[in-house]
């Protein structure tokens, strides 16, 4: 049975796709705990409803990012976590804490890495005139928005996309792919080779969706 521990900043919507796949599909884990950087982070309540652990490290209690890692980092390991699951967590992190994790963290981030790290990735690809764009799940490296690769999906960009139409396909695909990618890992189907991922015994790591109700559908025939 693995424990995971997910951090998140606000409502925390990969959070809950991965608390009710969990929980849903049987998998050999249990959310040990949800971790917030903000008190009023919406996703502890969601916590909190399905009787999972909650707790708050305020990153404005601490004089700088590494006082406050540190902190984070004592408040996760008394979960004993095999997995650390960052679910919109908006916080850099130093990279003596994520050396502490290697390994053992997982990220979504809202591009087609290693194209657009960073913030507003969704009007940087329409500011590249990208054709296809999408979410990627990846083990953390210090450095950002970073490492071995997962899984990831892509949407097309249509003709009249802003980045709020973008933002709303892509983060349907993220409910997709990454409780797929943290059941690998509790299943123990992911090997790090290198700067590679591999996935044994293989399956997809790729999914195109062409629209929303492609991706509800997915989601649907994932849980029958």
């Amino acid at each position: 049975m693995k424990n995971l521990v997910i951090l998140i900043s606000g409502r925390g919507s990969n959070m809950e796709a991965i608390v009710r796949a969990c929980a849903h599909e049987a998998w050999p884990a249990r959310i040990a705990a949800v971790i917030a950087n903000r008190p009023d982070a919406a996703g502890l309540a969601f916590a909190a409803s399905h009787g999972i652990a909650t707790a708050v490290v305020d990153h404005r209690q601490y004089p700088d990012r590494a006082a406050f890692d540190a902190a984070l980092a004592q408040t996760i390991d008394g979960y004993a976590p095999d997995l650390v699951v960052l679910a919109g967590f908006m916080r850099v992190l130093t990279e003596g804490f994520v050396t502490h994790y290697s390994g053992r963290m997982l990220n979504i981030h809202p591009s087609l890495l290693p194209s657009f790290p960073g913030l507003k990735t969704h009007q940087q690809a329409l500011d590249a005139g990208c054709r296809v764009h999408g979410a990627t799940v990846h083990f953390v490296t210090p450095t950002l928005d970073h490492g071995p690769i997962v899984a990831q999906s892509g949407i097309p960009v249509r003709a009249g996309d802003d980045a709020a139409a973008l933002a709303a396909r892509v983060l349907k695909t993220e409910h997709v792919i990454y409780p797929r990618a943290v059941r690998w890992f509790v299943e123990g189907r992911l090997a790090l080779d290198g700067g590679r991922v591999t996935l044994s015994p293989p399956e997809p790591q790729w999914l195109f969706l062409d629209d929303v109700n492609e991706a509800q559908a997915h989601n649907a025939g994932e849980g029958a």
